[in-house]
């Protein structure tokens, strides 16, 4: 009845061969040995590679510039072969990345890397190749050879080079920062590289461009992502640095340490299986159906939360029964279900007891704004007034309420980190250069989850993401269309893969360098439906989906490129690996997940959301994945809506509320589980979605708009800073200043004795005071 305990381990990207193979489609595999003719075809007719390496990809390097088209696909071609390890001098999968890794950094030293940014510009503007494409009824994969194998290069390198390995090289690793102040670095173009593939994006999305492959434009913005701003241990390390840098309370414990030791729950038993149980155990079994309705909390119809307990669907009912929590499984509620015979309530022995974790997984938190209602609370019962925002006074209140605010600090790890942001980091950088279209980037990047999403239906009117996989002639065999089926599978999966890691680095990578620029993110991916995209993507079987067999691994580079081909049989396209899941799309739940907390966390209106949505039962389905790290951010979103599902919901699935106690960090002020929140109010929803968009318009106005309002413009209050400024003066200057200072300095009496008196607030518009002795003193100043 139980799923496998997942040994799945979350990091910023799968193992270094599985990535480079997700970069190529199965349909794209005869084109390996084509970039190796092409590579040995120019090796006979020019000098020899291995003793002169550099002066023969500098002969690359300048057949790259011809004018003709097709001689500079096969320059490219057999650059590419380099890049992809010479495969066919090669004898083992380890050789060809070895060779590879070698010709990548010989390569990016050699400069290929900025002559393919060329040309891969060159081809984005290429417009007779996009109206071509617009006409055609059909496009298929000989429509994006040339950015195919551009993008394919310069993925190998980002890829290769952003991976470090313990053996690298000095040069190495010296070639591995300057790459990476490259990319992030406003250079091409003046921005940022990422901002050219988000154009990418953007205008396949707008099917201006619709050959555009947006399966290798994704995986080479993500892994440039990846690589110019840092991975999740990188963010963890920058937290720790800016929080020390600016005297803030060190952080309780490492989130990633944690989740990764915690363990995975015991997932709820599906309804089938039930169901079955209950059929074949029938006959001769006792009704005790007023115990099954006392004890099975968690037979209740989730659909919606607030219909009455009694109105149950028998589809439904068993579908949402928790089987229970690891370690808390009420042997009586299984006797009640399964079992044939009534047994009797006796004492259950030690070792059936409910044990419960001896400690819990969170040191608890506390917000500034939870200390400030509390004593807001207190201050008004105890002496009948309130002091505002002020965390500080306690005068009047019992020596009680002293305590509990003491406690209160004590677990405030909350600070502003933004008082230290940088104009030189790359992710400022990437949201200057992103600021101007960002709607438009979101939008894009919705659209292609969206249309790669397994719950979403073919439309007319939808895009085409399947312009990289699909070959010129359709398949006319079983197995052809068996393999091409995969493929398509495949690369939806990787699309999906793509962009909720992107997403999720823009986010986290944002709200660490100022908060406002993480909520203008989340508000254009709320404005977007990101939410409710997200609970469509989680209203499938998941565990289907994170079992998938969607790959063929003799197909695989670099498998492919070093062993004989098998032939290939319908058996062998249905075996597919032999893991018991699939790394890429559970990492992808993982991802979408941790975005969908993001963008509700401490947004009651995005919460209502959730609720509106009936998110309930599709998180609850999602619990049935055994694998740790994905329960804890589903029982995250489960427990910041139970104060809005009502009573009955929480007492019907009370072994899920225990689930949450057990793994979810505690807020001592928050009530979740009885839902008493004096922020629950819905007619605020609205003020407060607008009350921070105001407020990120403003930040924006103020830092980023270069015709900027004076309303916004910062004053400089530093008198050596303000006399210490050039000041362009006009060219006349010189002629009247004499006459002007004689006129209105020195021929006026300074009243001395003004400056003992007190000020007077009228006096300053023009006063005596004011135009005799304060007005004067400026102008001599």
């Amino acid at each position: 009845m139980e799923s496998p305990n997942l040994e799945f381990e979350y990091g910023d990207t799968d193992g270094l061969t599985a990535e480079l193979s997700e970069l190529y489609s199965y349909t794209e595999e005869p084109e390996f040995s084509l970039n190796r003719d092409y590579f040995e075809e120019d090796f006979r007719n020019h000098g020899i590679y291995t003793e002169e390496q550099r002066a023969y990809i500098m002969r690359l390097l300048d057949a790259l510039e011809v004018t003709d088209r097709d001689k500079r696909l096969k320059v490219a071609r057999a650059i590419l072969y380099l890049a992809q390890g010479v495969f066919d001098e090669c004898d083992t999968e380890t050789d060809v990345l070895h060779w590879s890794r070698h010709n990548v950094f010989l390569l990016y030293d050699m400069g290929i890397f900025t002559a393919l940014l060329e040309l891969l510009s060159m081809e984005i503007d290429n417009n007779q190749a996009c109206s071509s494409a617009v006409r055609k009824p059909a496009i298929s994969l000989a429509d994006s050879t040339e950015l195919r194998v551009l993008l394919s290069i310069m993925y190998l390198i980002v890829e290769t080079i952003r991976v470090e390995m313990e053996d690298d090289r000095p040069e190495w690793r010296t070639a591995r920062e300057a790459f990476k102040t490259e990319l992030g670095s406003p250079l091409y173009n003046s921005e940022p590289f990422a901002l050219l593939l988000f154009t990418m994006v953007t205008k396949f999305c707008s099917m201006s461009a619709p050959h555009f492959p947006m399966k290798k434009v994704l995986l080479l913005l993500w892994k440039t992502l990846l690589f110019t701003l840092g991975g999740f241990e990188d963010v963890q390390e920058m937290k720790v640095g800016v929080r020390a840098r600016l005297s803030l309370p060190p952080l309780p414990e490492d989130s990633i340490k944690v989740v990764r030791s915690m363990r995975a729950a015991s997932p709820p038993a599906s309804a089938m299986e039930l169901i079955e149980q209950q059929q074949q155990q029938k006959r001769g079994r006792r009704s005790r159906r007023p115990l099954v309705k006392q004890d099975s909390l968690d037979t209740y119809n989730e659909r919606d939360p607030f219909k009455n307990d009694d109105a149950r669907d028998e589809e439904d009912d068993g579908d949402d029964v928790d089987s229970g929590i690891e370690g808390e499984v009420d042997p009586l509620d299984r006797d009640v279900i399964i079992q044939p015979t009534p047994l009797p309530l006796l004492p259950r022995p030690p070792s059936e007891r409910v044990s419960f974790p001896k400690g819990l997984p969170w040191a608890p938190k506390v917000r500034e704004k939870d200390i400030e209602h509390f004593l807001e609370a207190s201050r008004n019962k105890f002496i009948g007034f309130t002091l505002g925002n002020d965390t500080e006074t306690l005068v009047g209140l019992p020596r009680p309420i002293h305590e509990s605010v003491k406690t209160l600090k004590q677990y405030d790890f909350c600070g502003n980190l933004t008082n230290g942001s940088s104009s030189e980091t790359p992710a400022e950088a990437l949201y200057v250069g992103m600021l101007p279209s960002l709607s438009q980037y979101v939008i894009a990047l919705l659209k292609l989850l969206l249309a790669a999403a397994p719950t979403s239906k073919a439309k007319t009117d939808s895009i085409n993401i399947l312009a990289d996989v699909l070959p010129e002639e359709m398949p006319i065999t079983v197995l052809q269309s068996m393999k091409l089926g995969i493929d398509v599978n495949r690369h939806k999966e990787i699309i999906v893969k793509a962009i909720s890691a992107l997403l999720l680095l823009l986010l986290k990578h944002f709200k660490l360098n100022h908060i406002y620029q993480f909520e203008y993110v989340s508000q254009h991916l709320v404005f977007a439906n990101c939410i409710p995209l997200i609970l469509k993507f989680f209203n499938q079987n998941i565990m289907s989906y994170i079992s998938a067999k969607n790959s063929i691994c003799v197909l695989d580079f670099p498998h492919c490129a070093v062993h004989e081909m098998p032939e290939l049989t319908a058996e062998s396209l249905e075996a597919g690996d032999s893991n018991q899941f699939c790394w890429r799309n559970l990492f992808s739940c993982i991802n979408l997940l941790r975005i969908l907390n993001k963008l509700t966390k401490w947004k009651h209106s995005r919460t209502m959301m959730l609720v509106v949505f009936k998110s309930a039962p599709i998180l609850k389905r999602a619990l049935k994945v055994k694998q740790a790290m994905m329960q804890l951010y589903v029982l995250k979103l489960l427990k910041i809506q139970t104060k809005y599902l009502g009573r009955q919901w929480r007492k019907s699935n009370m072994k899920t509320m225990s689930a949450i106690y057990q793994k979810v960090r505690h807020r001592l002020n928050d009530d979740w589980a009885y839902g008493n929140d004096i922020d629950a109010r819905p007619w605020d929803f609205q003020a407060e979605e607008c009350a921070l968009r105001e407020s990120i318009e403003k930040f924006n106005t103020r830092r980023y708009d270069r015709n900027q309002n004076s309303e916004f413009a910062p004053v400089d209050n530093c008198l050596q800073s303000v006399l210490g400024q050039r000041v362009e003066l006009p060219e006349d200057f010189h002629y009247s200043y004499e006459m002007w200072l004689e006129r209105e300095v020195f021929s006026q009496p300074v009243q001395w004795e003004g400056l003992l008196q007190p000020s007077d607030p009228v006096a300053g518009h023009g006063g005596q005071g004011a135009h005799g002795c304060g007005g004067k003193m400026v102008h001599l100043d």
